[in-house]
């Protein structure tokens, strides 16, 4: 119910205003008209005053006048009514194609809010994918630096075991150089004893042939003796070299194995970290993506509050009685 203050009058006369400066009646106008009043006082008295008007318009002109004036303004009247009423058809439409195509725009706006919403939910939910992914990717990258060190310790001892066993090797060849030096003076040393033995044995009677003979057998005895036992010493240097050669070709083919290993890991560590930098990549890409869309939704909002704002300041169209 309208509050006291402003009075249905001072708002008719208002609207007679607005109507004469050819504005159609609005609360704001007319406020602005009287410079004072309620907005709820002054719809209040404008929807009683549009009640009044549509009471008032099919109502007959006073017959108190002649009869050929009161066809002539009948007629005059009808005609007025007529092109109000085609005019305010027109407006309708026109309002109503406006209110058609505004609302069809807010919904259409509406639809594009849900969907940069729905897009920047499941950008979310990339963006959160996409996190886990690369703290489980910084994770493995650490546990492939530490199994590299690791790796790089295991081959710093191969190297050193190899270089130990590279001494061994040169050492026992010294021995077997050794051992064939002692070898061949043993053996020079014997035939000279059986030089001298043999000189000895020839300036003495033939009756010691006999004995000459043992004694050469004995030496030749003796020297294969000490050939056989050098064989045998030289055939266990040689397996002995082999089976050291055998080690360090086994020990070579796992440094072999370790360095390639060392490779792959090497290898995975670069794509671990180029994949580290693609999602580091694609989270800056998603982060101005999301930064977009705020922008759009920021745009669509406003658009969509400057409508709504446009349809509330839609003027009606004026009203002719």
């Amino acid at each position: 119910m309208a509050r006291n203050g402003v009075q249905y009058e001072d708002v008719q006369r208002a609207i007679e205003t607005l109507l004469q400066r050819g504005d159609v009646p609005s609360v704001q106008r007319i406020r602005e008209v009287l410079g004072t009043g309620s907005f709820t006082t002054i719809s209040d008295h404008l929807r009683e005053w549009r009640t009044r008007r549509d009471e008032n318009r099919d109502a007959p002109l006073p017959q108190a006048i002649p009869e050929r004036l009161h066809d002539a303004l009948a007629g005059l009247w009808q005609q007025a009514q007529d092109e109000a009423f085609e005019a305010l058809a027109f407006y309708r439409h026109q309002a109503d194609e406006k209110v058609e195509q505004t609302l069809e725009e807010a919904r259409l706006t509406q639809r594009r809010a849900e969907d940069a919403e729905q897009r920047l939910h499941a950008l979310g939910e990339r963006f959160d994918q996409t996190q886990t992914r690369l703290d489980e990717k910084t994770s493995a990258l650490a546990r492939l630096e530490s199994e590299v060190v690791q790796l790089r310790h295991g081959l710093e001892e191969r190297d050193a075991r190899l270089e130990t066993r590279d001494a061994q090797i040169e050492t026992l060849s010294e021995e077997r150089e050794r051992l064939d030096r002692e070898h061949q003076q043993a053996m020079e040393e014997i035939e000279q004893m059986n030089r001298r033995r043999l000189t000895q044995e020839e300036s003495r009677h033939e009756a010691a042939e006999n004995r000459l003979m043992q004694l050469l057998d004995a030496a030749r005895q003796e020297k294969q003796e000490l050939e056989k036992q050098f064989r045998r010493r030289s055939e266990q240097l040689e397996e002995r070299i082999d089976r050291l050669n055998a080690q360090l070709e086994e020990q070579r083919r796992a440094l072999q194995e370790e360095e390639r290993r060392h490779r792959d890991l090497t290898w995975q560590a670069q794509q671990t970290e180029q994949l580290l930098q693609e999602s580091r990549g694609r989270e800056e890409r998603t982060s101005g993506e999301l930064a977009e869309r705020e922008q759009e939704l920021l745009k669509v909002r406003t658009e969509l509050r400057v409508l709504q704002e446009r349809i509330s300041r839609t003027p009606m169209p004026p009203f002719v009685y």
